[in-house]
C-alpha cells in the first residue's frame, strides 16, 4: 500500500484529524445496486446526527454506464458541492482509471484490488478490497451478487470512519421496509467488508465520523418528491405530463402520493385525474384546459418542454388561464446535457411565448420551498389568473437534501375573484376582463354555474372586456395595459426575498436557487480568510419588490450569482431597474452542467476586488462580466 508525503494532508501525521468534514465519491455503474449501499452510506451517516447532502451524477443513457454519488459530510452544516474529493471509492472498471488520475494528491482511494489502481500513482492513499472474494460467501446465489458487492464498501468506510454498523442496519431497514431477507443479506456483506478492512487496512488517512446532535427531527428528501406533497396538499385535482429528465420523479410522487391518499373514503375511487401526455405540448393544453374548467392543475417538465409549450403558455396569459407549470431546469440548448443541472431557462420562461408576455416566477432554494410554494403557485395562479413557474433544477430536484419536517398548512386555499350565481345575481352584470378593482385582475365564472350571465367566450385572438371578439386598436391596447398592471399588482404579493443584511459591508450579493448554498459558504469564506464583508438578498420570486431595489442602493457593488453562462437573472434586474442600480451590478457565472461551489464564488469576486475596477472580463467557464 502506498503513502503520501503529509504535505498533501490525506495521510494521518502528528495527531491530525479531520472530524466531521470530508466528501465522498463513488464511482460505479448503472444498475449495480450502488442507489441502496449510497443511500444507506448516507443516511447511516445522518443518523449519527452528522448534516450530510447526497448528489448524483449520472448518465442519460441505460443500464450499464458509469454513474458518480458524492456525500458532502461537514458538520458545520455546510451542505454546496466541494470541488475537492477527499475519499473516492473506484467500483467501475471503466472509469477507475481516469477516476484515480482526476483526484488531487492526498485522496484516499478504496478500491477493487483486481483493477491494480495503486499503480497508477504514488502521492494517493490507496485501500484495496477484494469485493468478489468476500462478496461470494456472504451470496451464494450469483445472480445477486452484483446487487449485493457494493455494501462491502459500506462496511469497509464503516470501520475506517467510525460509522457505527448499528446505523447501517437502521438504514437498511429503513431502505428495505419490510424485506426482512434482503435487509439481512446486505448487513452481512457490510459485516464481511467491515471486518475485513479491522483485520487488513490499518487507518492512515486523517478522517472520522463523530456523533453529534445536529439532525435529531430532520428528515432527508429530494426536491421533486417534496413538490409533489406540496401540489396534493395544494388541493391539486388534474396533473398532466410528459415524462422527461429531471423533472420525470416529480411526476412519479406525485401519481403515488395520490393513489394514496387520494382516493375516495367510501368508494375509493381517484378524486384526481393524472394523464401521461403524447408530448409536453399535448401536457400543458390539458393543464390549461382543466384550469379553465376550475381544476388546480398542473404539469411538470424541463427546458426542452418549456420550449414546446410556448405558444399554448401565451394562449394562456392573453385568456387570463391558471396553470402551474414545474420547471426542473438541466443543461441546454437543444437536447443538452439531460443529466446536468443548470439556471438556464430563467429569462426564456420571464417573457415566455411570441409578443408581449410577462409571468410570474418562484425561485425554491430548498425542500421546504419546494413544499411550500406549491401551496403558493396555486394561490397565485388563481388569483392571477396567469401560468405560474416553479423553477426549480436537477440539484434541488433530483438530489438528497436534509430538512426540517414540512408542516402542514394552516393558510385556507384562496380560489381568486370567481363569481358565483348568487354574486352574479347581486351584480346584474358580468364581463369577464373588465378591470373593476384597479388591480388588474378581473372576475371569472367557472362552467357549469347556474346563471345566464355566467358563459363567456374564451378567446386567446383580440377581445374586449365583455370576451367579445374585437380588432380595435383600443380594446387590445386597453386589454394590453391592465395585463401589465395586473403584473405590477403581483410584485407584493409574490414571496418577497430573503435578506441578510451586514451593516458593515460595502458589497452586496444577489442569488437564488440552489445557488445559495454554495453562496452562504462563500460569504463565510471571505470574510474569515480575505476580509471581505458581504450583505445576501436571495431572490424568491420573479417580478421584484422594491427590496431588491433597496438592497442595491445600500451596497457600493453587487454580486448577482447563477449557474448560466448569459447572466439571466442580471438581465433581469437590468431591464426591471435603472442605470443607477445597473452601474452596481456585477455578475458571478458558472456553467460546467456540475451544481455550484464555494469555490468558484470566491474566486472570481476575489479576482474583482483586489484591483478594481477591472476592465476585461475573466475568459473562463467561471468568469465575471461588468455592467
Amino acid at each position: 500500500m502506498n503513502t503520501i508525503p503529509s504535505r498533501n494532508g490525506g495521510m494521518a501525521t502528528n495527531g491530525h484529524t479531520s472530524v466531521n468534514d470530508f466528501s465522498i465519491h463513488v464511482a460505479t455503474a448503472n444498475g449495480s445496486g450502488s442507489q441502496t449501499s449510497n443511500m444507506v452510506l448516507l443516511r447511516s451517516i445522518f443518523q449519527m446526527g452528522i448534516p450530510v447532502c447526497g448528489k448524483n451524477l449520472f448518465p442519460s443513457n441505460i443500464q450499464g454506464l458509469p454513474t458518480w454519488f458524492t456525500i458532502r459530510v461537514n458538520g458545520d452544516g455546510y451542505i454546496a458541492r466541494r470541488e475537492k474529493n477527499d475519499i473516492l471509492v473506484a467500483m467501475n472498471p471503466e472509469t477507475a482509471q481516469e477516476d484515480v488520475r482526476k483526484q488531487e494528491p492526498g485522496t484516499i482511494a478504496l478500491y477493487d484490488e483486481s483493477l491494480n489502481l495503486d499503480q497508477l500513482r504514488d502521492d494517493l492513499l490507496f485501500y484495496p478490497v477484494p469485493f468478489d472474494k468476500l462478496v461470494k460467501p456472504v451470496c451464494p446465489e450469483a445472480k445477486l451478487r452484483k446487487l449485493v458487492r457494493n455494501m462491502i464498501y459500506d462496511g469497509v468506510l464503516a470501520r475506517l470512519l467510525g460509522i457505527e454498523m448499528a446505523e447501517i442496519e437502521r438504514a437498511l431497514k429503513q431502505q428495505f421496509k419490510k424485506k426482512a431477507k434482503a435487509v439481512q443479506l446486505n448487513f452481512d456483506a457490510a459485516k464481511a467488508g467491515y471486518e475485513f478492512a479491522g483485520e487488513n487496512l490499518p487507518k492512515q488517512d486523517i478522517f472520522r465520523i463523530e456523533r453529534m446532535n445536529k439532525t435529531q427531527g430532520k428528515i432527508i428528501i429530494d426536491g421533486n418528491s417534496a413538490a409533489a406533497m406540496g401540489s396534493m396538499f395544494a388541493g391539486v385535482t388534474v396533473f398532466t405530463w410528459y415524462p422527461i429528465t429531471p423533472s420525470s420523479s416529480l411526476g412519479e410522487a406525485l401519481t403515488e402520493y395520490m393513489k394514496r391518499y387520494r382516493l375516495d373514503s367510501d368508494t375509493k375511487k381517484a378524486t384526481f385525474a393524472i394523464v401521461q401526455a403524447e408530448d409536453e405540448l399535448a401536457a400543458v393544453g390539458m393543464a390549461i384546459g382543466a384550469g379553465w374548467a376550475g381544476a388546480r392543475s398542473m404539469t411538470a417538465t424541463s427546458g426542452p418542454g418549456i420550449s414546446l409549450m410556448a405558444e399554448f403558455v401565451g394562449l394562456a396569459y392573453y385568456a387570463e388561464i391558471p396553470v402551474v407549470i414545474y420547471d426542473i431546469q438541466r443543461v441546454g440548448p437543444s437536447t443538452g446535457l439531460p443529466t446536468r443541472t443548470m439556471q438556464g431557462d430563467i429569462l426564456f420562461t420571464a417573457t415566455l411565448s411570441h409578443g408581449d408576455t410577462k409571468h410570474i416566477m418562484l425561485l425554491p432554494s430548498s425542500v421546504e420551498e419546494c413544499f411550500t410554494m406549491a401551496g403558493a403557485a396555486f394561490d397565485l395562479t388563481e388569483a392571477f389568473q396567469t401560468p405560474v413557474f416553479v423553477m426549480s433544477d436537477l440539484d434541488l430536484g433530483m438530489n438528497y437534501w436534509m430538512a426540517d419536517p414540512f408542516k402542514y398548512p394552516e393558510q385556507k386555499i384562496n380560489r381568486g375573484k370567481v363569481l358565483s350565481a348568487a354574486e352574479l345575481e347581486r351584480a346584474g352584470k358580468f364581463a369577464r376582463y373588465k378591470d373593476i378593482d384597479g388591480d388588474g385582475i378581473p372576475y371569472r365564472t367557472l362552467p357549469g354555474t347556474k346563471h345566464a350571465l355566467a358563459p363567456y367566450f374564451t378567446r386567446g385572438s383580440g377581445h374586449n372586456e365583455r370576451a367579445g371578439y374585437s380588432e380595435r386598436p383600443e380594446d387590445y391596447k386597453n386589454n394590453m395595459d391592465r395585463l401589465a398592471r395586473k403584473f405590477e399588482s403581483s410584485r407584493d404579493r409574490v414571496p418577497p426575498p430573503v435578506i441578510e443584511e451586514n451593516a458593515q459591508a460595502e458589497i452586496g450579493i444577489i442569488g437564488y436557487g440552489t445557488s445559495t448554498w454554495a453562496i452562504q459558504e462563500s460569504r463565510d469564506w471571505l470574510r474569515e480568510q480575505h476580509g471581505i464583508q458581504t450583505s445576501y438578498l436571495r431572490l424568491r420570486a420573479y417580478p421584484f419588490n422594491d427590496d431588491v431595489l433597496n438592497f442595491i442602493h445600500k451596497h457600493r457593488r453587487v454580486y448577482v450569482v447563477e449557474q448560466n453562462r448569459d447572466a439571466q437573472m442580471f438581465s433581469l434586474l437590468k431591464l426591471n431597474f435603472g442605470a443607477e442600480e445597473i452601474a452596481k451590478l456585477r455578475s458571478v457565472l458558472h456553467y460546467d452542467g456540475l451544481p455550484i461551489t464555494y469555490n468558484s464564488i470566491v474566486r472570481q469576486i476575489r479576482e474583482y476586488e483586489k484591483d478594481k475596477p477591472r476592465l476585461q472580463p475573466i475568459e473562463t467557464v467561471e468568469k465575471v462580466l461588468y455592467a
